[in-house]
């Protein structure tokens, strides 16, 4: 594991993947692209999850989707270590309900609880 693991860090290192390979000036920025590569990763981490396979290889899936989401946050130009704390800030202020038999947190829109109408 690398000594600096920071979320600059990890941000650099993806960053100087997609100079490397020139990713701005080949089409790989394009969002909606980026959208189907994530979809397709996430596609690979739930197979690797159904099929219950080991936890280096979800590990190793889940990391493919991670990177892809960093590079989208670098070709769309989004700041987002603010957009994560910003949400984490909104989601730790939120009540959590049981939906289905399983806890749920969420704004809840347009979903009355058991026994509201």
């Amino acid at each position: 594991m690398r000594q600096d693991d920071t979320y600059s860090a990890m941000l650099a290192a993806v960053q100087a993947f997609h100079h490397k390979h020139d990713f701005a000036n080949q089409g790989a920025e394009d969002l909606i692209y980026r959208v189907a590569l994530m979809a397709e990763e996430l596609g690979e981490f739930s197979s690797a999850v159904n099929k219950g396979k080991s936890k280096a290889m979800m590990a190793e899936e889940l990391a493919d989707l991670f990177i892809l989401t960093l590079g989208t946050a670098i070709a769309a130009d989004l700041d987002l270590k603010t957009a994560f704390w910003t949400k984490m800030d909104e989601l730790m202020q939120r009540t959590s309900r049981m939906v289905d038999g399983r806890v749920r947190v969420s704004r809840f829109r347009g979903m009355a609880q058991k026994g509201e109408s």
